[in-house]
């Protein structure tokens, strides 16, 4: 993706003026990557058709409102996804990499099993030094991963923040799979978050309830070498989809009381992509025009950790979102896990 004009930075202080323990963070850039490869719901259809599996556009639109996804290159890793859409948010925030003292990745498709891809990717912008850590909540992982950011800011612990969603969701589908296998995606969006003395993120919250785990997962893990268990994806997609509508308008609006606002005041609502009845019914639930929904699933699918701040991105390189916007974000996953951050641009 092209470099943005955009900078949300605000003024810097003086070393003298700077607070010991920064009061605020903001976000100051933001940055994407797609692999080039993009795949239409009718060559999807064509190639799963020549294993046996029956599927069409129409019946994947119907469902999902997904059109197109875009597929890593064989060999292709979360961190070589992140890396671009890092460089992006960074030339965008206007700072040189160096001054990155923090990486947080939100991937359920890391590189390897250790080390984290946040320390892959610190090696690959050429830094060092600051913390570099994997946060994994699946397809709530970037509200998480910004959520923990926020608070490290807030506490002095940390002065400018990467945060990356980055997956490779290709590579754990089961394309025998037709429920599953049309709805995601790969690629990677990030931020820049920085330390401010005027409010940028206002409030945030995240849930977890493990009882329901079983409805999204990939039950599989590696032992003595082997993959034991199953490696590939297994979705309950009703009992995800009943309990996504019901959390994501409770979370939004516990985020608002918390920072004081109102729904009427959220100039964009961007939630995790996923699904179109779902991300139209949290809409309609906190009474938003659909208008001020940010919709990117119909080009991307679901990609998982990655969706929100690709989506992000592409309004903010767009120009839909300016300066001065109020932006819900919002996301659920498997765990089950769910969050939301409200935050001023």
């Amino acid at each position: 993706m092209t470099t943005s004009d955009q900078n949300f930075s605000q003024p810097s202080s003086s070393p003298s003026s700077t607070p010991a323990a920064p009061l605020y963070s903001r976000v100051i850039g933001t940055g994407s990557f797609l692999p080039p490869k993009r795949l239409s719901n009718v060559e999807l259809a064509a190639q799963l058709a020549a294993d046996g599996v029956e599927t069409s556009d129409e019946w994947i639109v119907e469902r999902t409102g997904i059109r197109a996804r875009h597929f890593a290159e064989a060999g292709a890793t979360a961190s070589d996804l992140a890396l671009p859409a890092a460089l992006a948010a960074i030339e965008a925030a206007g700072i040189a990499a160096s001054e990155i003292d923090l990486i947080i990745v939100a991937t359920s498709t890391p590189d390897m099993i250790f080390p984290s891809t946040a320390c892959l990717l610190q090696q690959k912008l050429g830094i060092a030094g600051g913390a570099a850590f994997d946060v994994q909540a699946v397809c709530s992982g970037f509200v998480y991963a910004l959520t923990v950011a926020d608070a490290m800011i807030r506490t002095g612990s940390a002065r400018k923040a990467l945060v990356v969603g980055a997956e490779v969701f290709s590579r754990i589908l089961d394309f025998k799979d037709r429920t599953t296998c049309v709805l995601f995606g790969d690629g990677a969006g990030a931020v820049v978050l920085s330390a401010s003395e005027t409010p940028g993120i206002l409030a945030t919250e995240l849930h977890a309830d493990g009882r329901h785990s079983g409805i999204l997962c990939v039950p599989g893990s590696v032992s003595g070498g082997r993959v034991t268990g199953d490696p590939l994806l297994k979705m309950d997609g009703q009992a995800v989809f009943k309990l996504a509508v019901g959390v994501l308008e409770k979370v939004a609006r516990s985020v608002l009381d918390k920072a004081g606002r109102s729904d009427a005041e959220i100039d964009w609502l961007i939630p995790h992509q996923a699904n179109i009845r779902i991300m139209h019914g949290t809409a309609k639930k906190l009474k938003l025009p659909l208008d001020k929904l940010i919709v990117t699933v119909d080009q991307h699918g679901n990609t998982s950790a990655a969706s929100i701040p690709l989506a992000l991105d592409v309004a903010v390189r767009d120009g839909r979102i300016k300066p001065g916007d109020t932006v819900m974000l919002e996301g659920v996953g498997g765990g089950f896990t769910w969050g939301a951050v409200l935050l001023d641009l």
